[in-house]
């Protein structure tokens, strides 16, 4: 991999990681376009698990603040709770919240909750998730339309009044039951669980708020239990590229976090639907046309 094309999968990977379009879609054809490593599937493969840890330090260094409150109450809560200390009490929880526990550990323990549904099917499908079957163009196309439907159905039916100082347990794990789908390609990540956010009526900036929240255990797992596979695959001469490629993902990805949730103050997710939804439409189309091939090395 040369260093263009680790610019090229940088900016692709840090702007669909987070924007509700599919980043497997587009590194798939960006891998493609720019054949890395002559279409290698092992490498290809490694090389987008490497370039992810760019946009888990996006979300990292975007929601430091929230990161650092979350860890601190949830300490001090906890804390307080064994030693006996008078909780500290809070209202407007509409019962959804236990009183000992102030908004912020509360928020710790429905990313905790709304975590264990992808962690429990990743691991337990690992091998498939990772096998070829899922990286066919039919099921892509696929689950770029289904999602797209899916959310612009969010749109109609979620009441968009909820926020985050509102949301229980059963909150989490629908959202979390909805980051699931993020396994299958196409559907992505961010566009499932902003689904499911709206589903349970969160207005749209605190959806994709919490779901921005609810990847950091998910991609930080996923990008450090590969990069050790990673590191005996790829060759010597391919990490200075991708040092690049993660650096330009990690800028790339920041900003797109910054744009989307700027965006959704003020706009639906219309926009993400019609591409989503065309995208998948002229995919099916070239596939039964024959003019590309399903099966995607990777």
């Amino acid at each position: 991999m040369n260093y263009i094309q680790a610019i090229i999968l940088g900016i692709v990977q840090g702007l669909t990681e987070f924007i509700p379009i599919s980043s497997t879609a587009h590194l798939v054809f960006a891998s493609r376009w720019t054949n890395v490593y002559g279409g290698d599937p092992q490498q290809i493969t490694a090389t987008m698990a490497v370039i992810q840890l760019g946009t888990i330090a996006a979300v990292l260094v975007y929601f430091a603040s929230d990161i650092l409150s979350i860890t601190n109450a949830f300490i001090r809560d906890h804390w307080g709770v064994l030693t006996r200390k008078s909780p500290v009490r809070h209202s407007g929880t509409k019962g959804v919240r236990p009183i000992w526990l102030s908004s912020e550990a509360w928020l710790g323990w429905l990313i905790i909750i709304g975590s264990i549904p992808i962690g429990v099917v990743g691991l337990l499908f690992k091998d498939f998730i990772e096998g070829p079957n899922t990286k066919n163009l039919w099921i892509i196309a696929t689950m770029l339309i289904v999602i797209g439907l899916l959310l612009a159905l969010a749109e109609v039916v979620g009441s968009q009044r909820k926020e985050m100082r509102t949301m229980g347990v059963f909150d989490a794990i629908v959202v979390g039951l909805s980051q699931v789908l993020s396994l299958m390609p196409g559907a992505s990540r961010s566009g499932s669980t902003i689904m499911g956010g709206l589903f349970i009526g969160l207005n749209r900036e605190t959806a994709a708020r919490f779901s921005f929240l609810l990847s950091i255990p998910a991609i930080t797992a996923a990008g450090l239990l590969q990069l050790r596979e990673a590191w005996s695959i790829l060759p010597d001469d391919a990490w200075g590229p991708l040092i690049v490629s993660i650096v330009v993902s990690g800028i790339v990805g920041y900003l797109s976090i910054w744009f989307l949730l700027a965006f959704l103050r003020k706009n639906s997710t219309l926009i993400f639907i019609v591409y989503r939804v065309i995208l998948g439409i002229v995919l099916l189309i070239l596939l039964w046309r024959g003019v590309l091939n399903p099966v995607v090395n990777i």
